[in-house]
């Protein structure tokens, strides 16, 4: 059943991208409407700290498998 709704969403995703982007086009859409530049380098920041915790976590998990792996 799990198996069942993973896919069902997964192919809604692909499906349906328009669902997937409407948080970016609020995004750009602040972004175009202000002067501000100093709300539009937090966003950046925000995006690229976003970005970058999973391949921060996911290094973490390979350095301790190749430590596992090495002894």
């Amino acid at each position: 059943m799990k198996k069942l709704i993973l896919l069902i969403s997964f192919f809604t995703i692909l499906l349906f991208p328009e669902v997937v982007e409407a948080q970016c086009a609020m995004c750009r859409a602040v972004l175009e409407s202000e002067d501000n530049i100093a709300v539009a380098e937090g966003i950046n920041n925000g995006i690229v700290y976003l970005m970058a915790i999973p391949y921060v976590l996911v290094a973490g998990l390979f350095f301790f498998v190749y430590r596992k792996m090495k002894k």
